[in-house]
């Protein structure tokens, strides 16, 4: 009984490690190529009777230095990525919080109070649709037509910055109640605090997205990355012979996958497998909202 879920897991490790789809292989394995075709190279010429040997001792400082560089690369592009998962997680949260307050909260005097809430709840996932839209730099996308009106659709198709209409429009709905003694002054200040809340969590995103890795940093690390494997095969010819080839593109594939996977993570807003799942968690708000929404109007 125990044996199969341990075969299982073993089974699932390998067919983790050999999967291509989101990983850095397809990005790296030109590169790889070339500097293997380049240590076979190197061995040729080394069998031939040229002294291409090259100490170790003279690449013990670039190896160092290469270390510290892909180490804060790799660590500075995770920060990021963390950082915008942590925007998206307050933003959630803040959405939830404010469609509950917003629900219990404001008080229903006339027949079209309660359409007019649920209006302004679809307003929160639209708001989360948009900023992902605004993120990824694209157009807005068909979803977002079920949760505004076409007035509001169309309003936002002539705008630079869609999710910052959207919270305009939230935070007019919330004056509006308080003026009409709908909500109390303590419960307003709660929810526009929640809404202050999504907006910062917007420009907490438009940080990351706005600052892209320096460029002189990203080339020098690209520079020495390509020296230091093309000074791979002279370091080993002597003792590896025809196995140089080999294991300059093993250490190569090594290399620059870590330095591909910082790119890859870097900016986590696209539509990449190691990006973040922009679309799940657009989804599970306005799930969320329609939840809360058909759960009240059975009690």
């Amino acid at each position: 009984m125990v044996s199969q879920p341990r075969s299982w897991e073993v089974l699932r490790w390998f067919r983790l490690a050999l999967q291509l789809k989101g990983s850095v292989v397809p990005a790296v394995l030109p590169r790889t190529l070339i500097c293997g075709l380049f240590g076979v190279l190197i061995s040729i010429l080394h069998e031939l009777g040229l002294p291409l040997e090259l100490p170790a001792v003279v690449v013990f400082v670039p190896n160092v230095v290469l270390s510290l560089m892909l180490v804060f690369r790799t660590n500075t592009a995770y920060e990021r990525f963390w950082e915008g998962r942590k925007a998206w997680g307050s933003l959630v949260n803040n959405v939830r919080n404010l469609a509950r307050l917003i629900w219990v909260a404001i008080e229903e005097q006339q027949p079209g109070d309660r359409e007019e809430k649920i209006r302004t709840l679809y307003l929160l996932p639209a708001f989360a649709v948009a900023m992902k839209q605004h993120l990824r730099q694209e157009f807005l996308p068909e979803e977002i037509q079920s949760l505004v009106s076409p007035q509001q659709l169309q309003r936002l198709k002539d705008l630079n910055h869609p999710p910052l209409q959207i919270a305009f429009w939230i935070g007019d709905y919330l004056q509006q109640q308080y003026e009409t003694r709908r909500v109390e002054v303590y419960q307003l200040t709660i929810m526009v605090e929640r809404l202050n809340n999504m907006v910062d969590a917007l420009g907490a995103c438009e940080r990351i997205l706005m600052t892209p890795m320096p460029l002189a940093y990203a080339l020098h690390l690209k520079q020495l990355l390509l020296l230091y494997s093309l000074s791979l095969p002279f370091q080993m010819v002597q003792n590896l012979g025809w196995m140089t080839g080999l294991i300059t593109g093993l250490v190569s594939f090594m290399l620059f996958g870590i330095e591909e996977i910082g790119i890859e993570i870097e900016n986590p807003f696209g539509r990449d497998p190691n990006n973040l799942p922009l679309d799940a968690i657009c989804r599970k708000m306005q799930h969320n909202i329609a939840d809360l929404i058909h759960s009240n109007r059975l009690t």
